[in-house]
């Protein structure tokens, strides 16, 4: 009876620790599984973030003589911007010239030329032929007449949209003034201003103002001089500080470390405003007891003995040669 109730006993408590083992790991692997659906909502919440910057920045209806696509045929196009100053990846979005089919043209997953570098553009060719690749819509635009086009995200949230006018002519593009900008206008290939610049920059800057009021205002350099020492003189005086600052740190934390690993406590004491003379008394007292103790015996001597280990090779009895003498 007793070796089968100790069978009984030990299965038992086998199949609890076996529980409480499975327990534990099923908890783990709901901490892990919580852990990573967050990582991935996270990264999905950035992505649809940065979609928000994408806009539409030139279309051309009508192309008879401007750029060719990879088969050498002018069709109409559609470029867009990446606003972000952060790489982009679109394979999650959708071209449309239909509001009411919002899924019109899905660009496909996994293209790496779908995926647009910070502040740079991507050129779609509205031919209708989706299986010439990733960069050709299942959709076409009309000449002379209005056009509607918008980009949605996989939510089916709008990103942005535009309305091509009928007015616009052959090799004409209709575009932001600059990129991402909110006015648009109408470019040719032959205004020495507002030229078509389809895979580019809409508007580009070949002097930088700034730079040319510094050269206007300051053509010596003292004041660009003198701002450059500022600076560096600063910086360092920021570090300086911060280094003071990890060293006080440093010095205060290894004072409390010292002190626990000896067992005491460091605290702080509040001192009054004034000490009472029987404490001067006894701190006088004690300082002249330490430093007075031995006044008395002052020409005693402590004699050690010292003990020296004895070693044949350190002898100077054993040499490995005789002196040589002059006879």
């Amino acid at each position: 009876m007793r070796n089968e109730s100790r069978v009984v006993d030990s299965v038992e408590c086998g199949e609890v620790r076996t529980f409480k083992t499975k327990n534990k790991t099923f908890k783990m692997k709901k901490n892990i599984f919580v852990v990573v659906a967050l990582l991935i909502a996270g990264v999905f919440s950035i992505n649809a973030r940065n979609l928000e910057a994408l806009r539409i920045n030139e279309v051309m209806v009508d192309n008879n003589s401007n750029i060719i696509d990879e088969y050498g045929q002018h069709t109409a196009w559609i470029e867009l911007f990446n606003g972000n100053f952060a790489p982009l990846n679109i394979n999650s979005i959708y071209i449309t010239n239909d509001s009411t089919n919002k899924t019109k043209y899905a660009v496909p997953v996994g293209s790496e030329i779908t995926t647009m570098g910070k502040r740079q553009h991507i050129v779609f060719y509205a031919d209708g032929n989706p299986t010439l690749g990733p960069l050709h819509t299942s959709f076409t635009l009309v000449p002379n007449q209005d056009n509607w086009i918008g980009i949605y995200d996989a939510g089916g949230k709008l990103l942005d949209a535009v309305v091509v006018p009928a007015s616009l002519g052959s090799d004409q593009s209709w575009a932001r003034t600059e990129d991402g900008a909110e006015e648009w206008i109408v470019c040719t290939p032959n205004d020495a201003e507002n030229y078509v610049t389809p895979g580019s920059a809409n508007l580009i800057k070949d002097t930088n103002p700034r730079i040319e009021s510094f050269a206007t205002n300051d053509p010596n350099g003292f004041t660009m001089t003198l701002m450059a020492m500022c600076i560096v003189f600063g910086a360092l005086l920021v570090l300086c500080l911060c280094f003071y600052v990890v060293s006080m740190i440093g010095k205060k934390t290894a004072r409390v470390r010292k002190a626990d690993a000896m067992g005491v406590h460091v605290t702080e004491v509040a001192r009054g405003d004034h000490d009472s003379g029987e404490e001067i008394a006894a701190i006088t007292m004690a300082l002249h007891e330490h430093f007075n103790q031995h006044d008395n015996e002052s020409f005693m001597l402590t004699v050690r003995k010292m003990k020296r280990a004895y070693s044949p090779w350190s002898s100077k009895i054993y040499g490995l040669r005789e002196v040589p003498r002059r006879r």
